[in-house]
This record gives structure tokens, sequence and C-alpha cells, in this order.
């Protein structure tokens, strides 16, 4: 069921208007009380503390390095969603993940929260200075970057980044930030669809530099830069959107990647995949460098492995290729390494873990330390054993039974469920929502690439697909299992994932105001409703659930009708329409409705169309 799951896979965007939703506070992610989820975890100085963010418990577990046992539990308000610790190891800064996010100030002799500051909306890889007074922190939701002024316990600035900012991290002299964008921004149908990452002047407080990553980058989740500052390394999905996925070999759909930033050229290098010919490396997570910088380690949550990778070895070969050296083809240059399964070669160990969903790395002098996020467990390497088979693995908490909702999460994310594990559901649906690009899937033909589109109360919205081709969201489940894993799903499986996606939860918009609608949004309200966008976006759901021709589709797709889809999140599914032409909801309006067929807009003057375009992104 990966990509756009035949079924699931892309419940398209057509659009039309939205309804007047009783929406308000929504969790970030689905919650489970009967697990801890650890994702990000942080090393003190002397590597014998470990902090581990449990991120769907409200905790941050202590854990001492040498034994794996856990000797404290720091209770926060807020899921933690990121961590990092001051210099002297004395301070922990913890973000709390929620539309109103926060910035946990914790005290580690006392393991008390000092401070609970503001930080935006669904705040993540708090970044500190180098002095320690300032942090930088992702508002992934509202596209935002936050610094934080930590003398004044205030957001001195808020700097505006492409789209979702999910990852960042500060050149070791404070000048530059590096934000990783986890999704493309802009329309679908261009000849490049790429996320970016973007670099911001710490001192002007601006974005001074946007670096595409390859067609097809999407999924960004981790960053790092190397030690000296001169490389940054960004891990993402290398998606092969534009050839119809009719086969998974040889990486024809997702393949798995690692991106390149030469820090002084402030531009891309290369990237690198991390699958192998004939099996794929899915959803690359975390990444982390030894303080000596010679080895990058790095998470693939799908396949529950670590790549180790001899970093100064990479780079010698990547010169090698710049200066027309490299012996296997002296005419390859670095933007041919992307296609190259087998660049990496000898100079990347993959190493099987014990541990399931491993999202979270940090290495602390010569040992890498794992987090489990589905299996609430810890797993260390010793990167000096041979093979680097040293190691064990330690429990985070008392062993749980987990529920269906659960376990079908974690079928989501599993590319073991995937022949030849080149990816998993969660590859083209991250969080069970979209991608951002257009797949030209077989379910209604070749020839007619479709925005992917969010699951998101797809069992409550039957029929599925843009063109209605299943007629529940159930049937999508398991034909993508069939035609786009190429593989079987047992029952019992397929059922676990549509109960998890049953429990997926809207999130509260970026676009409220502590949970209201904006004067702009409210006046919109009226808009909506004197447009007669009610006629088909009514309901809690925002759908009719019939199709329409109200005349969005193009080229194979002319004159189909088309599914009414739910408008709920829909701040978050951008770009719009079934073919992602509209890359932002004004467009949609102004441009993409000549003739009144998805709401009378053509008579609206400019401001009455930004007025109604803050209402449909308030829901």
């Amino acid at each position: 069921m990966t990509r756009v799951s035949l079924g699931f896979s892309k419940l398209r965007h057509r659009f039309a208007l939205l309804p007047a939703l009783s929406l308000l506070v929504f969790p970030v992610a689905v919650c489970h009380a009967d697990a801890l989820s650890p994702t990000v975890i942080v090393a003190d100085p002397s590597g014998k503390t470990l902090y581990v963010a449990a991120s769907t418990a409200g905790s941050v577990l202590v854990v001492d390095s040498a034994t794996g046992s856990v000797t404290g539990t720091i209770p926060l308000p807020r899921n933690p969603s990121g961590m990092t610790l001051s210099a002297d190891g004395k301070t922990l800064y913890v973000t709390g993940e929620a539309p109103d996010g926060r910035l946990f100030v914790i005290d580690l002799a006392t393991k008390q929260t000092l401070h609970a500051l503001p930080a935006g909306h669904t705040p993540m890889s708090p970044t500190l200075g180098p002095r320690g007074e300032t942090l930088f922190l992702c508002e992934r939701f509202a596209d935002k970057v936050a610094m934080i002024d930590l003398t004044q316990r205030r957001i001195q600035a808020e700097i505006p980044v492409k789209r979702q900012p999910i990852a960042c991290g500060l050149t070791p002299d404070g000048n530059l930030l590096f934000v990783a964008n986890h999704l493309p921004a802009g329309a679908a149908d261009q000849d490049v669809v790429a996320a970016e990452v973007e670099l911001i002047d710490t001192a002007a407080k601006k974005v001074i530099a946007s670096i595409p990553l390859p067609n097809g980058s999407s999924s960004l989740r981790g960053l790092c830069l190397s030690p000296d500052g001169r490389y940054v390394y960004v891990t993402h999905l290398l998606s092969r959107y534009t050839m119809p996925p009719t086969q998974l070999e040889r990486g024809w759909m997702n393949t798995n990647a690692v991106s390149i930033i030469d820090v002084a050229r402030r531009a891309w290098l290369t990237t690198v995949l991390l699958d192998d010919l004939a099996r794929g490396a899915a959803n690359p997570w975390a990444i982390a460098c030894t303080a000596d910088g010679n080895t990058l380690c790095l998470t693939h949550a799908g396949t529950h492995e670590v790549s180790i990778i001899n970093r100064l070895g990479l780079h010698m070969k990547i010169d090698q290729v710049i200066r027309h050296e490299y012996a296997p083809d002296p005419a390859m240059t670095p933007a041919n390494i992307p296609n190259t399964l087998v660049f990496l070669g000898s100079l990347r160990t993959r190493r099987a873990l014990r541990i399931q969903g491993p999202r979270g790395a940090v290495i602390a002098g010569s040992i890498l330390y794992v987090t489990g996020y589905f299996s609430d467990n810890l797993e260390t390497i010793d990167l000096t054993s041979p093979g680097f088979t040293g190691g064990g693995v330690t429990a985070l908490g008392a062993p749980a039974a987990p529920s269906t909702v659960r376990r079908g999460e974690r079928l989501f994310n599993d590319a073991g469920l995937c022949f030849q594990q080149w990816q998993s559901c969660a590859s083209c649906h991250p969080d069970g929502r979209a991608d951002g690009l257009n797949w030209d899937l077989t379910n209604d033909g070749l020839g007619n690439p479709k925005n992917t589109r969010s699951l998101l109360l797809s069992h409550r919205t039957s029929p599925v697909m843009t063109l209605a081709v299943r007629e529940t969201a159930e049937m999508a489940v398991r034909s993508g299992f069939q035609f786009i894993q190429f593989a079987q799903c047992s029952e019992d499986d397929a059922q676990a994932i549509d109960e998890y996606l049953k429990a997926l939860a809207p999130v509260e918009s970026p676009h409220r105001r502590q949970g209201r609608l904006s004067d702009a949004a409210v006046r919109g309200e009226k808009l909506f409703a004197d447009a007669d966008c009610t006629a088909c976006h009514s309901g809690q759901s925002s759908t009719d659930q019939n199709s329409y021709d109200v005349g969005t589709a193009a080229g194979m797709d002319e004159s189909k009708p088309m599914d009414t889809p739910t408008l709920v999140e829909l701040w978050r599914t951008a770009p719009y329409l079934h073919d992602g032409r509209a890359p932002t909801m004004f467009d949609v309006l102004k441009t993409c409705n000549p003739n009144d067929r998805h709401g009378r807009t053509t008579g609206l003057t400019t401001q009455q169309l930004r007025d109604l375009e803050a209402y449909l992104l308030s829901q």
C-alpha cells in the first residue's frame, strides 16, 4: 500500500470548497496509551547519560548508557518532538508537539522544568547557538523557523520557509542555519518537483538561499553537519514518480537516499542512494556523524536497519567523480550518482537491528545508540567492533502487547511487507498524509498521473481514489499491497492497517488563532455558504461522497466525474486539484474555476477570495 496506495493512494484532490466544520483542537499524532514510542535521543558530554524522548507518553526518559536502564522520567504536559543539550550538559531543551507548541527548559540537576516558552505550531529540531543564548527550532506546520532568545525567554524572530521544516542544523560558527523542508512546495505538474534545503543567515534573520534536491526528493527527515562544518547531510526519499509504477525492482518506484550539500558553495553536491540492487533500504530517518568525522550513521525506519558509512572514503570517491577519475566510469558526474545503486559499495555496512522502527540515533564516543519506536527499546552498536556486531538491546519500559491500532501503524511503516523492501505505505503517505507528488497509477489507466492524497478520513468518505475506482478504503488497502507493494498482505494485517487509518485525527490548522477563526476567515465562512460550496462539501467530513464533473479534469481524464474529497485538513494537502496544478488555494479560487462549476467565485474581489481562502485553510 505504499505510495499512493492503489486505493488509498491517491484519494485525490479535486477541490471545490469547504463547509463550516466544528473542528477545534486535535492531537498531532495517533495516541498510544500503551506505548512509549522513543524517537529523539541525546547524550550528555560524558556519554554516561542518555535522554530519550518518549513521543507518545509525554515524557523524557533518563537512561544509564552503561546498563541501558531507565533511571528517571521527566514528565511533560506535551509529547516531546525534539531535544538538545546545553554544552555543559546541565540544561535540556525539549520541544513539545502541539498546535500551541512549547519549548521546555529543564534543569537536569533537579529534573524540573524551569520555563515553558511558546514555540509555534508543532515545534521540533531545537538547535542551540554556539554561545548558548539563542535557540533555533522548526515550526513544522507554520512553515517557519523560530529564533528564541533564551535570556529574554521569548521568540526573537520567525523566519518563513518553504514547506514543513522538519530538521535544522547550525554551522559551528553559528552564522548559517540549514533547514530541511519535509515536502516539495509548489505545483506537482512541473518538470521538477522536489523538496528543498534552505539556508538562513542567522544575523540577518532571513533565508539567503534555497537549495533544491534532485527531482522526486520528498519526505526529508534527518539532517546533520560534518564536525568541520563543510558538509550537510540530509536523509530523504528519491521517488521515481515520472515512471509508471508497474515494477518495483531496481528502484523504479521509490529509492532511498542521503543528499550532500557543500556549505562553502551553498549548493547541492550530490545524492547517494542507500539501496542495493535488489533490496531497498526504505525510509531513511535520523543521521549522525562521529566526532572525528570518519563515519556517518543513519537509521532506516522501514527496514529496521542502520547504515554505517565511511564518510571520508565517500568524499574521496565523490572527488574522483568530480575529477573524472572514477575508474568504473570516468564520464560520470555528481548528477549521475543519484541513479547509481552501487555507488556506496564497500563504503557502507547495512546492519540489521533487533529493534522495530529505528527513528532516533546518537553517537557517544564509539557507541551508536538507536531508539526503537515500535518496540519501546534501545539498541547499542560498538562502532569499533568487527562488522559492527558489538552491542545489545535494552527495554525502556515494561513489555506490553500492542493494540490493533498500534500494530496497524507499525505495518503501515514496515517495508518488510513490500517486495524487496523498497518502500512502505508511509513512503508515499508520510504520517498517513501525502508526499506532494503526482503518480501515474494503473488503477485508472496510464498517462493520467494524479496527486497523492491524504488518507485522513478515508474510511469515512468512500468511495476512494479520484475517479472513485475503489468502492471502499478497505478495498484500497488490499489493492495497494497487490499492485503497489507487489506483495500479499494477510487479512489480519490489512484489518490492523484499517484501524490505524481510522484512528488518524485531524490536526488543528495553523491558520487559526488560539483555536478560533481569524477575522478574515469569519468573513470567508459567509462567502463559503453564499458561493454554494456546501452543496457538495457539507457535514462533519465535508463531502457528500458523490462524483461530479466540475471542469477541472484534464488530459485523459477530461470530462470524467471525480470524487468529492473531504476538505478537512485542507491546509496540509497542497498542491491542489487532481493533478496538483494549483500550488495554493488562492490559485484554485482565482484561476482554476472559470465557469463557477465548483463554487461561485468568479465575481468575488481579490480581498473576498483571500477571505475565502483564509476560511478554507482554517479547516
